[in-house]
């Protein structure tokens, strides 16, 4: 469970420890973890998930290739779905590969992988990058892509780097902080004068352009820590070593420079923690989130040359995506549907309900299952064992009790009601209910809010 290696159990200090523990009791060897108990645990686990995605009607995947440092290449395929009310992910496999990753190959190698887990026509949606091979490879499958969010706003941010006034303006920054990083000497005077100024004693960040915000983060930590970065430049202990000339060479434009980036960069980089998650859905986050960095990347005649260009590479970047109609019209049907941001749509929000509405009722049909409301359905699974609430399941109130006989013909009217309505008449109740509850806050769980009904 520690993703420990299997060495560990024949580790000496490890058996020692188990000797002490119970000196009657025989470790397996590492052969037996890999060969035995690795194995059968996994298969257990295996069949425990394709079981419980049985259940499931709908899910959404995500795909990604990558290659490990010995240069061999995988393909992870991630599951998630909502499973008694709650998102569920699930790794289905994580394959080694020695093909070359062509679009048809690929496509192949996800194919095999739904159907091992029985999970084929489920998929709704699948959320890849944007290499070319994947892209291809929902094509021939015939998903629909929804592009990495999260992936889609890094590349934005990158964007930035091609900027001239940025490139230089952040080279003296990256200067001093190279400096800082190649010293020990620095590095120790540093810490002593964060414990002199009371500021966090943390270590200066060096930006990669692959790694998601560090250039923003680079920044803010520089930002940060400049009283002590400059009292450290000045003490006597450190020589003067060509680099450690460029922080006089920071002006006060310079770090004006800095905070207008950190303000302008900021709701990049908090859109970008925000949709990083696999706890809460985020595809509907997207049209709203893509609303408000149009409104905050919008130029101004206030902004000057510096934030002009940021603004324009940024905004530039971002308008260009998700312009497909089919994912247009996908991203408004999940706005929709989320009780936080189904108020937030700028587009005809009746053609979205219309084709909402047309979803369901083709899904309830082609199921020949009718809408049902999870309370009204778990009531009568409890009256059919005999009463309003199963024996242990629920140990009723004095209040219950004495109005059992009420509760129960209440039940059974509401259930008679919601029988002679079509198909057609329950999705519309349905979709008119889901239009009259409130907006709730964007902090909360959607999928675990009560109005939200799963049809």
């Amino acid at each position: 469970m520690g993703l420990h290696p299997f060495s560990t159990v024949e580790s000496p200090s490890f058996r020692e420890m188990i000797t002490a523990l119970n000196h009657r009791y025989q470790p397996p060897s590492r052969d037996d973890i890999s060969n035995r108990f690795i194995p059968a645990w996994y298969s257990v686990i295996k069949q425990n998930v394709i079981k419980q995605l049985a259940q499931v009607i709908k899910i959404a995947i995500t795909c990604d290739g990558w290659t490990s440092v010995a240069q061999d290449h995988y393909l992870t395929v991630t599951v998630h779905y909502i499973y008694k009310g709650s998102i569920q992910q699930k790794v289905l496999s994580t394959e080694a590969v020695y093909e070359s990753q062509t679009g048809p190959v690929v496509a192949e190698e996800i194919n095999s992988i739904l159907e091992e887990f029985q999970l084929t026509g489920k998929v709704i949606a699948a959320t890849v990058d944007n290499a070319y091979n994947m892209d291809a490879a929902l094509r021939n499958l015939k998903f629909l892509k929804v592009g990495c969010f999260a992936h889609t706003l890094n590349l934005a941010a990158q964007k930035v780097y091609g900027i001239q006034a940025v490139t230089r303006w952040c080279a003296k920054i990256r200067a001093v902080v190279v400096w800082l990083k190649r010293s020990t000497k620095s590095k120790t005077v540093l810490r002593e004068k964060q414990r002199l100024l009371n500021l966090p004693e943390h270590n200066v960040i060096l930006d990669v352009r692959t790694r998601w915000n560090s250039l923003y983060l680079m920044v803010e930590r520089f930002v940060e820590q400049f009283p002590a970065i400059q009292a450290a430049c000045l003490d006597q202990r450190l020589r003067r070593p060509m680099e450690r000339d460029r922080l006089e060479r920071l002006t006060e434009s310079d770090f004006e420079k800095a905070e207008e980036f950190m303000k302008c960069m900021k709701v990049l980089y908090t859109s970008t923690l925000r949709v990083s998650s696999n706890k809460s859905p985020t595809c509907s986050q997207i049209i709203p989130i893509l609303t408000k960095l149009k409104a905050h990347y919008s130029t101004s005649d206030d902004d000057n040359v510096f934030m002009a260009a940021i603004k324009e590479k940024v905004w530039g970047d971002l308008e260009k995506r998700y312009q497909d109609q089919d994912i247009q019209n996908f991203l408004q049907e999940a706005t929709l549907m989320d009780p936080r941001f189904k108020g937030r749509l700028e587009v005809s929000v009746a053609e979205a309900w219309d084709r909402l509405e047309k979803a369901v009722i083709d899904n309830a049909t082609a199921a020949q299952l009718p809408i049902e409301d999870p309370h009204q359905s778990e009531a009568g699974e409890e009256e059919d064992q005999g009463g309003i609430h199963p024996r242990g399941a629920h140990k009723m109130s004095a209040l219950e009790q004495l109005f059992e006989d009420e509760d129960r013909e209440l039940l059974h009217t509401s259930q008679t009601t919601s029988s002679a309505l079509s198909i057609t008449e329950q999705v519309q109740k349905e979709m008119e209910m889901s239009k009259g509850l409130p907006a709730i806050p964007s902090g909360q769980d959607p999928v675990a809010y009560t109005g939200l009904r799963t049809v």
